[in-house]
């Protein structure tokens, strides 16, 4: 069994963080002469907190099994709820974030390999190094060897050769290959730090969902055309 999964984060408050921080993220923008480029740049510092596994946390986690093709999508909550959508297919639990990491993790340990879109920049780091900073030690290590699909596939790696051609993102190879886009319904990635300060933690769930899909139908579409099993 293989597991694909993404995640949504969300920044702290730039003020919560200790001042000597602040200084830190913000030393190139205050270099900055004129007051107007200055702002900008330092409204684009604070924009990126949600890159950071230090000045940012995991609010959902979205994992499908490529042999069920069922999902399950964790997303941070007070209370311990629970919906599925009417197939059946898709299982949405709320829980704490340390609960969130806990059970991705144990997954992780069971499955052969997994699936990501840009995992071994963003997903995994972030995970690994949220897990250490809240005491949780990762059940393996998924970015060990680049270029080793059995136990990790990037497909922006593959889909890149490595580096080798132009990096899009998720939306664009989607609508290219004729999947369905996660990004059909009107939500993005950017919108994730907005809806999650309303109080839509489920519509982030939702739609990393939807991320995982498509993430997962093109994973379908490498493995029938460009997969090598030599």
């Amino acid at each position: 069994m293989n597991l694909v999964f993404d995640i949504e984060t969300t920044a702290y408050d730039f003020e919560s963080l200790e001042e000597s921080q602040q200084e830190f993220l913000l030393r190139y923008a205050e270099q900055e002469k004129d007051e107007i480029l200055r702002a900008e740049k330092i409204e684009e510092a604070k924009r990126f907190l949600n890159l950071y596994p230090f000045t940012a946390k995991v609010i959902v986690i979205g994992m499908l099994n490529t042999e069920s093709e069922h999902s399950l999508i964790l997303f941070e909550s007070e209370v311990n709820e629970e919906w599925r959508n009417e197939e059946g297919t898709i299982n949405y639990k709320g829980m704490s974030e340390v609960e969130m990491l806990n059970t991705f993790w144990n997954y992780v340990n069971k499955v052969e390999s997994v699936i990501t879109f840009n995992g071994r920049a963003f997903d995994i780091p972030f995970l690994m190094l949220r897990s250490a900073k809240l005491g949780i030690k990762p059940s393996r290590n998924l970015i060990a060897r680049r270029y080793d699909t059995n136990l990790h596939i990037d497909l922006l790696e593959q889909f890149t050769f490595y580096g080798l051609t132009k990096k899009f993102n998720l939306d664009f190879y989607c609508r290219s290959f004729g999947i369905e886009s996660p990004k059909s319904e009107g939500i993005t990635g950017m919108e994730v730090n907005q809806l999650y300060r309303a109080g839509r933690i489920k519509e982030i769930a939702v739609y990393c969902n939807r991320d995982v899909r498509a993430t997962f139908e093109l994973y379908k579409v490498w493995k029938k055309y460009l997969y090598d099993e030599r």
